[in-house]
């Protein structure tokens, strides 16, 4: 029987929120963190667990790396500009984690999991090595990855692939992304949101990008590439039956809920 998937981003998608969703559909956890412990890179551990976000159950996947490869992804006063960083410290960090896609593609190769899945990944990790060309003005080949080539990235990507491949999906239904607007910061400094990676996804793919009033970034550049990586229709059917549904949660702290809502479904 195919499973079709119905992806509601109302309030966003990152990495971390569909991983967290599709475990919370009924991924088989013990393989994804078996090809998560298969990867050729250090720094990080896994912990997967039950938090309440906006009054409803959700399931949380958190990649908790080391101090060496520590980041402010969910620091909020970080991101919003309202605290200074230390410029040398953060240049060596990423400095020492970037990657080009030929490394990260290396790193897929090695790791425990199925073909499907491996080609997921890579088709993942294709489609950001292009947004991240266009917003810098390289060649694709040239991208060296920051966000998306840290340790914290390769883990929420690769874990995303294997947890879709895992559910045996054949479709996707993603109406609309709903994101926010202001200002986030990067190592580059303040960027606008939606950001450019993110435009640039949804430009090449048609996410139909849709923007709220919420004050942040509720689309991150690699739930963007996830969600343009695995769409394949736009509309609900006229008549279909809900499986099973799953919640996964954000972690950043928004005026809105911080939750990714999946449905595993089958036309009537």
């Amino acid at each position: 029987m195919d499973n079709t998937l119905y992806l509601d981003c109302s309030y966003g998608i990152s990495g971390d929120m569909f991983v967290a969703s599709m475990l919370d559909l009924g991924a088989d956890r013990e393989v994804m963190l078996n090809a998560l412990n298969s990867l050729l890179v250090q720094g990080f551990e896994v912990k997967i667990s039950r938090v309440e976000k906006s009054g409803r159950d959700a399931c949380d996947f958190n990649v908790v790396l080391d101090e060496k490869h520590e980041n402010h992804d969910h620091d909020m006063q970080y991101l919003h500009g309202e605290t200074k960083s230390d410029s040398h410290d953060e240049a060596h960090h990423y400095d020492h984690e970037s990657r080009g896609i030929v490394e990260i593609e290396e790193i897929i190769k090695k790791a425990d999991m199925t073909q499907g899945a491996r080609e997921l990944a890579v088709k993942i990790f294709t489609i950001l090595a292009h947004a991240e060309a266009k917003a810098h003005e390289v060649p694709v080949e040239k991208v060296h990855f920051h966000e998306v080539g840290a340790v914290d990235s390769i883990a929420d990507i690769v874990a995303a692939a294997v947890c879709f491949d895992n559910l045996g999906i054949s479709r996707t239904i993603i109406p609309q992304i709903c994101d926010g607007t202001g200002t986030i910061r990067c190592r580059h400094g303040l960027l606008s949101v939606p950001v450019p990676a993110v435009k640039n996804i949804d430009l090449a793919h048609k996410l139909n990008l849709h923007m709220t009033e919420v004050e942040g970034e509720l689309v991150t550049p690699t739930g963007a590439a996830i969600a343009a990586a695995i769409r394949t229709d736009v509309q609900l059917p006229n008549h279909f039956t809900v499986c099973r549904t799953g919640l996964g949660a954000g972690k950043r702290a928004y005026k809105c809920p911080g939750i990714l809502s999946a449905v595993l479904l089958t036309e009537d």
